[in-house]
């Protein structure tokens, strides 16, 4: 069933929500403002960001974008960073939407048609940094992206989401949902990483002692609620049975087909409780949601990117979204944020360098004591 639209957001609340923020916060603009705005670059605020920049002008940091004082040039290239984003992809990275006509041969004959495409999507507004609301008159509850090139993933399933995930750790739990066409693209089937769905890992293990913690660390992952395609349960169900790991179910859940995936939790479930592995997860006994389970998982998707079995940039994205935002951004995490944010950075070339950069943080944090200190 479909999470509930949330009601709109008023001035009230959204006075709330910028007392959680570590910002100055200004008068809010009036509505004279608000389509003074609109007027000089050409886009709409959504109805929520209308109120909540009517609440308060957060500033103080370039994060903020300064509607009322801020440098012209510089709101005018943050609005454009989305779509330039997708540019650069398409000349570089080959990116090319499926809903375009066919790509050309020639890179500059396909810009121009990505260029053409693109000037007819949904307006992306900045709110922070780089995360962004679709700009859609009069509507209000959209999800706020977070957009670096083509990598596009929600943040917040509405304004209000996003502020307590981003400057206090708690998000709402909510399914997350995505609406604006074009955008929804990236998150449902397309290149990015949407943190909310199962992590893009590959399994790793070799032994009977890894397929069991393997098998583990899905049931924590599950714990917090994070999803799991079928297929990988299946197949982690098959490595343990390869690997010679002995419970009742295990030879059904990794025999299961296509036709048979709606089985695979209820027999994942089966395996772990035949195993005893229920007993030993960490319980919810802390102001923080999940707060043990969430630093082992920080751990093993550490291990998955530096053996490889997990891509540093969507490694680094969903640890930065289940680590370090829902554990109410610890320190020692914020060297390896750090670099998971440049590496998203839309405007860098070198993404290996980075990429490299991830790994080298992740094998100083394993190497370290768990928590991490700080």
């Amino acid at each position: 069933m479909a999470a509930p639209t949330p009601p709109p957001l008023t001035l009230e609340a959204a006075k709330d929500l910028q007392s959680m923020l570590r910002a100055e916060i200004g008068p809010g603009l009036s509505e004279q403002e608000l389509d003074a705005v609109e007027a000089r670059f050409s886009f709409t605020f959504s109805a929520d960001h209308r109120v909540f920049l009517a609440a308060g002008l957060p500033h103080g940091s370039r994060s903020w974008p300064d509607w009322r004082n801020g440098d012209p040039e510089d709101l005018a290239e943050r609005l454009s960073q989305p779509v330039e984003g997708v540019l650069f992809d398409v000349e570089h990275n080959g990116f090319w939407h499926p809903a375009w006509s066919p790509r050309p041969a020639e890179t500059s004959d396909a810009l121009q048609i990505a260029r053409s495409e693109l000037a007819t999507v949904p307006q992306l507004v900045p709110v922070y940094s780089h995360r962004y609301l679709p700009g859609t008159a009069g509507e209000c509850c959209h999800p706020v992206l977070s957009v670096h090139q083509t990598d596009i993933i929600i943040y917040g399933n509405n304004l209000t989401d996003y502020v307590r995930h981003e400057f206090t750790g708690r998000a709402s739990g909510l399914p997350v949902r995505a609406t604006v066409d074009f955008w929804s693209y990236f998150v449902h089937g397309g290149p990015g990483t949407d943190v909310s769905l199962p992590t893009p890992h590959t399994p790793y293990a070799v032994s009977a002692p890894e397929a069991v913690e393997y098998l583990r660390m899905l049931a924590l992952e599950r714990l917090i609620g994070r999803q799991h395609h079928p297929h990988q349960l299946i197949e982690a169900g098959l490595t343990a049975l390869v690997l010679n790991v002995e419970t009742e179910s295990l030879p059904l859940l990794a025999s299961l087909s296509r036709t048979e995936h709606e089985s695979a939790d209820a027999l994942f479930s089966q395996v772990l409780a035949e195993l005893d592995l229920p007993e030993g997860l960490p319980g919810d006994e802390t102001d923080i949601p999940w707060e043990a389970a969430r630093w082992e998982l920080v751990r093993w998707w550490l291990r998955l990117i530096v053996n490889g079995s997990l891509a540093p940039g969507a490694g680094g994205d969903v640890i930065t979204y289940e680590g370090w935002g829902a554990l109410a951004q610890p320190q020692s995490l914020r060297p390896f944020v750090d670099k998971v944010d440049a590496y998203n950075d839309w405007e860098t070339v070198q993404r290996r360098t980075h990429e490299q950069a991830i790994v080298t943080e992740a094998e100083r944090l394993l190497a370290g004591p768990w928590p991490p200190l700080g």
